[in-house]
C-alpha cells in the first residue's frame, strides 16, 4: 500500500514554503516519524516527518520548490523493505519547467549526488555546482557536520590563497606582477534565502513607514559584573543556567517599559495600541540570517526563567527547530552587537514594534566620577524609536531609566 507524504498545514501567516533539502532518496528505507525533508518558509525551518515506515518510493518535487500545504511531495510504500542492488526510482520533475535536480547538477560537476543532498545547505550546494568541488573535501560548521555557504566561501578563498606548486617552483627575479598572482576573481551569485529575503523586506519597510531616530547613553556595569561575579556558581549551582548579562537588560527595560508605556506600544492605522504585557523579543543570529524569538511576560519572570528561555531559543534557534509562535507577537526587542565586537550602531526597529535596544561591547574606559579619574567598564546603549509616538524625551529618559537600573540593580528589586 502506497502512502503520500504531503506539506503540513503551514502557520496561517505563511503562505507557502520552499524545499530545502531533502534527506532520504528513493529507495531508501524510512522509519515512522523520521525527518524526510526539510521546509523553509520566511521564518523557520520546518521538518516533514514519514507518515509510516516503509520504503520512500518516489520523491515528487525537488530541492528548490515552492509548495503550499496539502501538495504531495513524495510517495512511501508502506512496510516495504529496500531490495539489495535495486535501482530507485527516478526523482521526477514538479513541472515541464522545473530546474535541472541537483542531482543532475552535482553529477555533471563530478561530486556525488548523496553527499550534496545530506550535507549540503541549498545556497552551499549552489556554491559547490557552480565551482566543482567535492563537499566531503569541506569542514562543516552546521549541525551533524552540515556545510553551509560560508564554509564553502571559507574553503574556496583558503584554496585561491594557496598559490599553485609550479607558481612556487619557478618565479623569475626582478619579473613584474602578473594578474594570476592577484588569485582567482571570482564571484558566486545565488538567491536569497526565503528568510534573509524576509529580513530585508521587513528592515526596508520598517525605514520607510516609521519616523525612525536613535538616542545613545553609556552605561558603567561594574554593580553587575560584581553580582554576577559574586553569585556565578551558585546561581548556575541552583538553576543549572549561567547569569548573563541578557537577564539584567531584559529586567531593566520592563522596569523602562512600565514608566514609558509609549515604547511598548504600536501603530495601527491611525490608532496607537498600548500593549499592557511585556513580550519582549531577543535577537538570535544563526547561518540562516537574524531571527528574534520572543520572551513572553518578561515581568513575571526571573533572572533564572530568562537566561533558560535566551539559552534555549538561541540553541533551537541555531538547530532550525524555532516553531513560528515563538517568532510572532513582541512588543520591544533588544539586540547585543557586542558580542561580535560592535561598539556602538543604530539598530532597526522590528516593526510593528515601535523601539528596540541596542547592546554593545564592554570596554574599560576612563571616566570621570566624584571629580576623580576611573576606569571602569562602559558599555554605549542605543534606542531606535518610532518618533511618530515616541517623543524625543521620552526616548533619553528610558535609556536613563536603563542605565539606572543596571548601575544599581537593587532598583529592579525594590521597583524605584
Amino acid at each position: 500500500m502506497t502512502i503520500e507524504v504531503r506539506v503540513p498545514q503551514l502557520p496561517e501567516s505563511v503562505a507557502d514554503a520552499t524545499i530545502v533539502s531533502w534527506h532520504k532518496k528513493p529507495g531508501d528505507v524510512v522509519a515512522r516519524d523520521e525527518n524526510l525533508v526539510d521546509l523553509e518558509t520566511d521564518k523557520v525551518v520546518l521538518e516533514v516527518p514519514a507518515p509510516t515506515g516503509g520504503v520512500l518510493k518516489e520523491i515528487r518535487l525537488n530541492d528548490g520548490t515552492t509548495v503550499t500545504s496539502g501538495q504531495v511531495l513524495a510517495v512511501i510504500e508502506e512496510g516495504a523493505t529496500a531490495v539489495p542492488g535495486a535501482s530507485a526510482p527516478a526523482i521526477m520533475a514538479a513541472s515541464s519547467g522545473a530546474a535541472t535536480s541537483a542531482k543532475d547538477a552535482s553529477a555533471a560537476a563530478g561530486v556525488k549526488p548523496d553527499a550534496i543532498a545530506a550535507k549540503l545547505s541549498p545556497a552551499a550546494k549552489r556554491v559547490v555546482e557552480e565551482n566543482k568541488v567535492d563537499p566531503k573535501a569541506i569542514p562543516g560548521s552546521g549541525r551533524d557536520g552540515r556545510v553551509s555557504k560560508s564554509d564553502v566561501v571559507n574553503y574556496l578563498s583558503a584554496k585561491d590563497a594557496a598559490p599553485p606548486a609550479s607558481a612556487v617552483a619557478f618565479k623569475p627575479a626582478a619579473a613584474a606582477p602578473i594578474a594570476s598572482a592577484r588569485g582567482a576573481r571570482t564571484e558566486q551569485r545565488v538567491p536569497m534565502t526565503r528568510l534573509r529575503a524576509r529580513i530585508a523586506e521587513r528592515m526596508v519597510q520598517a525605514q520607510s513607514t516609521q519616523a525612525l531616530l536613535t538616542s545613545f547613553n553609556e552605561v558603567d556595569i561594574k554593580a553587575v559584573n560584581e553580582l554576577r561575579t559574586r553569585y556565578k556558581d551558585s546561581f548556575e549551582k541552583q538553576h543549572g543556567v549561567k547569569l548573563g548579562f541578557m537577564s539584567f537588560f531584559a529586567k531593566a527595560c520592563v522596569e523602562a517599559l512600565r514608566k514609558f508605556p509609549s515604547v511598548n506600544a504600536s501603530v495601527e492605522g491611525s490608532d496607537i495600541v498600548y500593549h499592557e504585557y511585556f513580550d519582549v523579543g531577543v535577537a538570535v543570529s544563526t547561518d540562516r540570517g537574524l531571527i528574534v524569538p520572543v520572551l513572553r511576560d518578561v515581568d513575571s519572570l526571573s533572572f533564572a526563567d530568562i537566561e533558560k528561555s535566551i539559552g534555549n531559543f538561541a540553541a533551537r534557534a541555531r538547530a532550525g527547530s524555532i516553531t513560528m509562535e515563538e517568532l510572532t507577537g513582541g512588543t520591544f526587542t533588544i539586540t547585543n552587537g557586542g558580542v561580535f565586537g560592535s561598539l556602538l550602531s543604530t539598530p532597526i526597529v522590528n516593526s510593528p514594534q515601535s523601539a528596540i535596544l541596542g547592546m554593545h561591547k564592554i570596554q574599560d574606559r576612563a571616566v570621570v566620577m566624584d571629580g576623580q579619574v576611573v576606569v571602569r567598564p562602559m558599555m554605549y546603549i542605543a534606542l531606535t524609536y518610532d518618533h511618530r509616538i515616541i517623543d524625543g524625551r521620552e526616548a533619553v529618559q528610558f535609556l536613563v531609566m536603563v542605565k539606572q537600573c543596571l548601575e544599581d540593580p537593587a532598583r529592579m528589586v525594590l521597583g524605584v
